[in-house]
Protein backbone atom coordinates (compact mmCIF):
# COMPACT_ATOMS: atom_id res chain seq x y z
CA UNK A 1 0.00 0.00 0.00
CA UNK A 2 1.25 3.47 -0.85
CA UNK A 3 0.57 6.20 1.73
CA UNK A 4 -0.27 9.70 0.53
CA UNK A 5 1.85 12.61 1.59
CA UNK A 6 -1.22 14.75 2.44
CA UNK A 7 -4.12 13.72 4.65
CA UNK A 8 -7.87 14.22 4.55
CA UNK A 9 -9.37 12.63 7.67
CA UNK A 10 -12.71 10.97 8.19
CA UNK A 11 -13.62 13.97 10.32
CA UNK A 12 -12.77 16.29 7.43
CA UNK A 13 -15.23 14.26 5.35
CA UNK A 14 -17.96 14.84 7.92
CA UNK A 15 -17.75 11.76 10.17
CA UNK A 16 -16.44 12.39 13.69
CA UNK A 17 -15.41 9.11 15.35
CA UNK A 18 -14.51 10.88 18.60
CA UNK A 19 -17.98 12.44 18.75
CA UNK A 20 -19.50 8.99 18.23
CA UNK A 21 -17.49 7.59 21.13
CA UNK A 22 -18.58 10.48 23.35
CA UNK A 23 -22.21 9.96 22.37
CA UNK A 24 -21.99 6.26 23.30
CA UNK A 25 -20.60 7.18 26.71
CA UNK A 26 -23.46 9.60 27.32
CA UNK A 27 -26.06 7.03 26.20
CA UNK A 28 -24.73 4.01 28.06
CA UNK A 29 -26.29 4.58 31.48
CA UNK A 30 -29.77 5.28 30.10
CA UNK A 31 -29.63 2.21 27.86
CA UNK A 32 -28.42 -0.13 30.62
CA UNK A 33 -31.23 1.10 32.88
CA UNK A 34 -33.69 -0.72 30.60
CA UNK A 35 -31.95 -4.10 30.94
CA UNK A 36 -33.51 -7.15 32.55
CA UNK A 37 -32.03 -10.57 33.44
CA UNK A 38 -33.01 -11.68 29.91
CA UNK A 39 -30.30 -9.49 28.35
CA UNK A 40 -27.21 -11.59 27.62
CA UNK A 41 -25.40 -9.00 25.49
CA UNK A 42 -26.32 -5.40 24.94
CA UNK A 43 -24.52 -2.11 24.38
CA UNK A 44 -21.01 -2.63 23.02
CA UNK A 45 -21.77 -6.03 21.51
CA UNK A 46 -21.99 -6.54 17.75
CA UNK A 47 -25.46 -7.99 18.26
CA UNK A 48 -27.86 -7.84 21.16
CA UNK A 49 -28.71 -11.18 22.77
CA UNK A 50 -31.99 -11.79 24.58
CA UNK A 51 -33.02 -14.96 26.42
CA UNK A 52 -36.68 -15.53 25.62
CA UNK A 53 -37.04 -18.33 28.16
CA UNK A 54 -35.84 -16.05 30.97
CA UNK A 55 -38.16 -13.24 29.81
CA UNK A 56 -41.15 -15.60 29.91
CA UNK A 57 -40.28 -17.15 33.25
CA UNK A 58 -39.29 -20.46 31.69
CA UNK A 59 -42.73 -21.06 30.18
CA UNK A 60 -42.44 -20.47 26.45
CA UNK A 61 -45.55 -22.42 25.48
CA UNK A 62 -46.69 -21.49 21.96
CA UNK A 63 -45.05 -18.08 22.04
CA UNK A 64 -45.20 -16.06 18.82
CA UNK A 65 -42.77 -13.22 18.21
CA UNK A 66 -44.29 -10.10 16.68
CA UNK A 67 -42.01 -7.48 15.11
CA UNK A 68 -42.54 -4.01 13.65
CA UNK A 69 -40.40 -1.15 12.35
CA UNK A 70 -41.29 2.51 12.25
CA UNK A 71 -39.88 6.01 12.60
CA UNK A 72 -40.77 9.39 14.06
CA UNK A 73 -40.99 10.83 10.54
CA UNK A 74 -40.87 14.55 9.85
CA UNK A 75 -41.90 15.39 13.41
CA UNK A 76 -38.11 15.48 13.86
CA UNK A 77 -38.04 18.69 11.80
CA UNK A 78 -40.39 20.40 14.26
CA UNK A 79 -38.16 19.27 17.13
CA UNK A 80 -35.07 20.61 15.36
CA UNK A 81 -36.73 23.95 14.66
CA UNK A 82 -37.60 24.32 18.35
CA UNK A 83 -34.45 22.68 19.74
CA UNK A 84 -36.53 20.22 21.79
CA UNK A 85 -35.68 16.53 21.64
CA UNK A 86 -36.57 15.11 25.04
CA UNK A 87 -39.92 13.52 24.06
CA UNK A 88 -39.18 12.11 20.60
CA UNK A 89 -38.19 8.75 22.09
CA UNK A 90 -41.76 8.39 23.38
CA UNK A 91 -43.04 8.98 19.86
CA UNK A 92 -40.87 6.17 18.54
CA UNK A 93 -41.39 3.65 21.31
CA UNK A 94 -45.10 4.20 21.85
CA UNK A 95 -45.83 4.03 18.12
CA UNK A 96 -43.99 0.72 17.89
CA UNK A 97 -45.59 -0.64 21.09
CA UNK A 98 -49.06 0.20 19.76
CA UNK A 99 -48.37 -1.46 16.42
CA UNK A 100 -47.53 -4.84 17.94
CA UNK A 101 -50.26 -4.44 20.58
CA UNK A 102 -52.76 -4.64 17.72
CA UNK A 103 -51.82 -8.33 17.49
CA UNK A 104 -51.95 -8.76 21.26
CA UNK A 105 -48.19 -8.69 21.77
CA UNK A 106 -46.31 -7.23 24.74
CA UNK A 107 -42.94 -5.62 23.97
CA UNK A 108 -39.72 -7.49 24.72
CA UNK A 109 -37.00 -5.31 23.22
CA UNK A 110 -36.38 -2.48 20.78
CA UNK A 111 -33.45 -1.58 18.53
CA UNK A 112 -33.13 2.09 17.65
CA UNK A 113 -31.51 3.81 14.68
CA UNK A 114 -30.38 7.43 14.70
CA UNK A 115 -29.01 8.89 11.45
CA UNK A 116 -27.59 12.42 11.31
CA UNK A 117 -25.61 14.74 9.06
CA UNK A 118 -23.08 15.66 11.75
CA UNK A 119 -23.17 14.17 15.21
CA UNK A 120 -23.93 16.35 18.21
CA UNK A 121 -23.18 13.99 21.14
CA UNK A 122 -25.46 15.81 23.58
CA UNK A 123 -28.42 15.84 21.20
CA UNK A 124 -27.88 12.17 20.37
CA UNK A 125 -27.70 11.30 24.06
CA UNK A 126 -30.90 13.25 24.77
CA UNK A 127 -32.72 11.40 22.00
CA UNK A 128 -31.53 7.96 23.09
CA UNK A 129 -32.23 8.76 26.74
CA UNK A 130 -35.83 9.56 25.79
CA UNK A 131 -36.06 6.26 23.91
CA UNK A 132 -34.73 4.47 26.99
CA UNK A 133 -37.17 6.25 29.31
CA UNK A 134 -40.11 5.27 27.11
CA UNK A 135 -38.83 1.69 26.95
CA UNK A 136 -38.66 1.49 30.75
CA UNK A 137 -42.25 2.70 31.04
CA UNK A 138 -43.34 0.05 28.52
CA UNK A 139 -41.41 -2.74 30.25
CA UNK A 140 -39.25 -3.03 27.14
CA UNK A 141 -35.49 -3.47 26.87
CA UNK A 142 -33.50 -1.11 24.65
CA UNK A 143 -31.30 -3.93 23.45
CA UNK A 144 -29.12 -2.11 20.96
CA UNK A 145 -29.02 0.33 18.12
CA UNK A 146 -26.99 2.30 15.64
CA UNK A 147 -25.95 5.93 15.34
CA UNK A 148 -24.97 6.72 11.76
CA UNK A 149 -23.23 9.86 10.55
CA UNK A 150 -24.24 10.44 6.95
CA UNK A 151 -22.94 13.76 5.63
CA UNK A 152 -24.53 14.92 2.39
CA UNK A 153 -27.50 12.57 2.87
CA UNK A 154 -29.15 14.69 5.57
CA UNK A 155 -29.19 18.48 5.62
CA UNK A 156 -27.87 20.42 8.62
CA UNK A 157 -29.88 19.78 11.82
CA UNK A 158 -31.99 17.10 10.11
CA UNK A 159 -31.97 13.56 11.47
CA UNK A 160 -33.89 10.29 11.34
CA UNK A 161 -35.02 8.40 14.43
CA UNK A 162 -36.35 4.91 13.73
CA UNK A 163 -36.67 1.63 15.57
CA UNK A 164 -37.55 -2.04 15.35
CA UNK A 165 -39.52 -3.62 18.16
CA UNK A 166 -40.00 -7.30 18.99
CA UNK A 167 -42.80 -8.49 21.24
CA UNK A 168 -44.42 -11.77 22.20
CA UNK A 169 -47.91 -13.21 22.45
CA UNK A 170 -49.20 -16.72 22.99
CA UNK A 171 -50.73 -18.05 19.78
CA UNK A 172 -54.20 -18.59 21.26
CA UNK A 173 -54.32 -14.95 22.42
CA UNK A 174 -53.36 -13.34 19.11
CA UNK A 175 -55.57 -10.58 17.75
CA UNK A 176 -57.79 -10.01 15.85
CA UNK A 177 -60.17 -12.83 16.71
CA UNK A 178 -63.93 -13.41 16.73
CA UNK A 179 -64.85 -10.05 15.17
CA UNK A 180 -68.52 -10.15 14.15
CA UNK A 181 -71.29 -7.92 12.87
CA UNK A 182 -72.79 -6.04 15.84
CA UNK A 183 -69.52 -5.71 17.75
CA UNK A 184 -69.02 -2.30 19.33
CA UNK A 185 -66.13 0.01 18.42
CA UNK A 186 -64.57 2.04 21.22
CA UNK A 187 -62.00 4.80 20.74
CA UNK A 188 -59.06 5.49 23.01
CA UNK A 189 -58.24 9.18 22.47
CA UNK A 190 -55.09 10.43 20.80
CA UNK A 191 -52.95 13.12 22.41
CA UNK A 192 -52.66 15.00 19.13
CA UNK A 193 -51.19 14.20 15.73
CA UNK A 194 -49.01 11.45 17.23
CA UNK A 195 -46.47 10.66 14.47
CA UNK A 196 -48.32 11.07 11.19
CA UNK A 197 -49.49 13.99 9.11
CA UNK A 198 -46.48 16.16 9.92
CA UNK A 199 -45.52 16.98 6.36
CA UNK A 200 -48.96 18.52 5.95
CA UNK A 201 -48.98 20.11 9.42
CA UNK A 202 -45.58 21.76 8.85
CA UNK A 203 -46.78 23.24 5.58
CA UNK A 204 -50.11 24.41 7.03
CA UNK A 205 -48.87 25.72 10.40
CA UNK A 206 -45.09 26.05 10.30
CA UNK A 207 -42.68 28.75 9.13
CA UNK A 208 -43.90 30.45 5.98
CA UNK A 209 -47.57 29.82 6.84
CA UNK A 210 -49.99 32.29 8.40
CA UNK A 211 -49.09 30.83 11.80
CA UNK A 212 -45.61 29.61 12.81
CA UNK A 213 -44.50 27.36 15.66
CA UNK A 214 -44.51 30.20 18.23
CA UNK A 215 -48.09 31.25 17.47
CA UNK A 216 -50.66 30.67 20.23
CA UNK A 217 -54.06 30.58 18.50
CA UNK A 218 -57.10 30.64 20.75
CA UNK A 219 -58.08 27.14 19.61
CA UNK A 220 -55.06 25.71 21.48
CA UNK A 221 -55.97 27.24 24.82
CA UNK A 222 -52.75 29.18 25.33
CA UNK A 223 -50.37 26.52 24.02
CA UNK A 224 -48.09 27.31 21.11
CA UNK A 225 -48.43 25.42 17.85
CA UNK A 226 -44.95 24.01 18.38
CA UNK A 227 -45.88 22.62 21.80
CA UNK A 228 -49.03 21.04 20.45
CA UNK A 229 -47.18 19.47 17.52
CA UNK A 230 -44.56 17.97 19.86
CA UNK A 231 -47.13 16.36 22.17
CA UNK A 232 -45.86 12.75 22.44
CA UNK A 233 -47.50 9.76 20.83
CA UNK A 234 -49.60 7.97 23.42
CA UNK A 235 -49.17 4.33 24.47
CA UNK A 236 -52.30 2.21 24.70
CA UNK A 237 -50.66 -0.73 26.46
CA UNK A 238 -51.88 0.40 29.93
CA UNK A 239 -55.49 0.64 28.73
CA UNK A 240 -55.28 -2.79 27.11
CA UNK A 241 -53.93 -4.26 30.33
CA UNK A 242 -56.84 -2.67 32.21
CA UNK A 243 -59.28 -4.37 29.85
CA UNK A 244 -57.55 -7.69 30.36
CA UNK A 245 -57.45 -7.34 34.16
CA UNK A 246 -61.18 -6.58 34.18
CA UNK A 247 -61.96 -9.59 32.00
CA UNK A 248 -63.16 -7.49 29.06
CA UNK A 249 -62.75 -9.65 25.91
CA UNK A 250 -61.09 -7.61 23.16
CA UNK A 251 -61.80 -8.90 19.66
CA UNK A 252 -59.53 -6.51 17.78
CA UNK A 253 -57.45 -3.33 17.99
CA UNK A 254 -56.70 -0.85 15.22
CA UNK A 255 -53.90 1.70 15.64
CA UNK A 256 -54.93 4.80 13.68
CA UNK A 257 -51.74 6.09 12.07
CA UNK A 258 -50.84 6.94 8.47
CA UNK A 259 -53.89 6.40 6.26
CA UNK A 260 -56.24 7.34 9.09
CA UNK A 261 -59.36 5.44 10.04
CA UNK A 262 -60.25 4.66 6.42
CA UNK A 263 -57.16 2.54 5.83
CA UNK A 264 -56.31 1.21 9.29
CA UNK A 265 -59.61 -0.03 10.68
CA UNK A 266 -60.36 -2.35 7.70
CA UNK A 267 -57.03 -4.12 8.30
CA UNK A 268 -58.49 -5.89 11.36
CA UNK A 269 -61.97 -6.63 10.00
CA UNK A 270 -62.81 -10.03 8.50
CA UNK A 271 -64.13 -10.41 4.99
CA UNK A 272 -67.72 -9.25 4.71
CA UNK A 273 -67.43 -6.80 7.61
CA UNK A 274 -67.24 -3.03 7.48
CA UNK A 275 -67.63 -0.34 10.11
CA UNK A 276 -69.58 2.82 10.83
CA UNK A 277 -68.12 5.61 12.94
CA UNK A 278 -70.57 8.10 14.42
CA UNK A 279 -69.59 11.75 14.20
CA UNK A 280 -69.66 13.74 17.42
CA UNK A 281 -69.13 10.78 19.78
CA UNK A 282 -65.57 11.75 20.72
CA UNK A 283 -63.46 14.90 21.03
CA UNK A 284 -61.27 15.96 18.12
CA UNK A 285 -57.95 17.37 19.42
CA UNK A 286 -57.66 21.11 18.78
CA UNK A 287 -54.37 20.69 16.89
CA UNK A 288 -56.07 18.28 14.46
CA UNK A 289 -58.93 20.70 13.91
CA UNK A 290 -56.45 23.53 13.34
CA UNK A 291 -54.55 21.56 10.71
CA UNK A 292 -57.82 20.72 8.95
CA UNK A 293 -58.82 24.40 8.93
CA UNK A 294 -55.43 25.79 7.91
CA UNK A 295 -54.99 23.23 5.12
CA UNK A 296 -58.60 23.50 3.93
CA UNK A 297 -59.13 19.73 4.08
CA UNK A 298 -62.45 18.11 3.31
CA UNK A 299 -63.75 15.44 5.68
CA UNK A 300 -62.50 12.47 3.70
CA UNK A 301 -58.98 13.86 3.35
CA UNK A 302 -58.89 14.81 7.04
CA UNK A 303 -59.78 11.29 8.19
CA UNK A 304 -57.42 9.71 5.66
CA UNK A 305 -54.46 11.89 6.72
CA UNK A 306 -54.85 12.43 10.48
CA UNK A 307 -56.03 10.29 13.38
CA UNK A 308 -58.59 13.02 14.27
CA UNK A 309 -58.55 11.94 17.93
CA UNK A 310 -59.12 8.23 17.24
CA UNK A 311 -55.81 7.02 18.64
CA UNK A 312 -56.64 3.33 19.03
CA UNK A 313 -59.92 1.66 18.14
CA UNK A 314 -61.00 -1.26 20.32
CA UNK A 315 -63.58 -3.78 19.10
CA UNK A 316 -65.51 -5.61 21.82
CA UNK A 317 -68.70 -7.69 22.00
CA UNK A 318 -71.82 -5.53 22.50
CA UNK A 319 -72.69 -7.09 25.86
CA UNK A 320 -69.41 -5.89 27.46
CA UNK A 321 -69.32 -2.37 26.02
CA UNK A 322 -70.62 -0.74 29.21
CA UNK A 323 -68.13 -2.67 31.36
CA UNK A 324 -65.32 -1.65 29.02
CA UNK A 325 -66.28 2.03 29.31
CA UNK A 326 -66.35 1.77 33.10
CA UNK A 327 -62.95 0.07 33.08
CA UNK A 328 -61.27 2.74 30.94
CA UNK A 329 -63.27 5.95 31.49
CA UNK A 330 -61.44 7.91 28.78
CA UNK A 331 -62.72 5.48 26.14
CA UNK A 332 -65.68 6.50 23.98
CA UNK A 333 -68.19 4.35 22.10
CA UNK A 334 -67.88 5.61 18.53
CA UNK A 335 -69.33 2.97 16.22
CA UNK A 336 -70.01 -0.62 15.38
CA UNK A 337 -69.09 -3.41 13.00
CA UNK A 338 -71.61 -3.83 10.16
CA UNK A 339 -72.10 -5.98 7.10
CA UNK A 340 -70.30 -4.73 4.02
CA UNK A 341 -66.82 -3.34 3.61
CA UNK A 342 -64.82 -0.21 4.36
CA UNK A 343 -65.53 2.56 6.85
CA UNK A 344 -68.33 5.11 6.75
CA UNK A 345 -68.80 8.21 8.89
CA UNK A 346 -72.44 8.71 9.87
CA UNK A 347 -74.50 10.95 12.16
Amino acid sequence: MRWSGGMTTYRDAGVDIDAAARARQLMAEAVRATYSPAVLAGIGAFGGCFDLRVALGGEIGEAVLVASTDSVGTKTLVASALGRYETLGYDLVNHCVNDILVQGARPLFLLDYLAVNRLDPQRAATLVASVAAACREAGCVLLGGETAQMPDVYRDDAFELAGTIVGVVQRERMLPRNVAVGDVILALPSSGLHTNGYSLARRALGPGSAYGYDATPAELGGRSIGEALLEPHQSYLPAFEQFEAAGVPVHALAHITGGGVYENLPRVLPEGCGAVIRRGTWDIPPICALVVYAAGLDEYEAYRTLNMGLGMLVIVPPDVADAALRTVPEARQVGEVVRGEGVRLIE
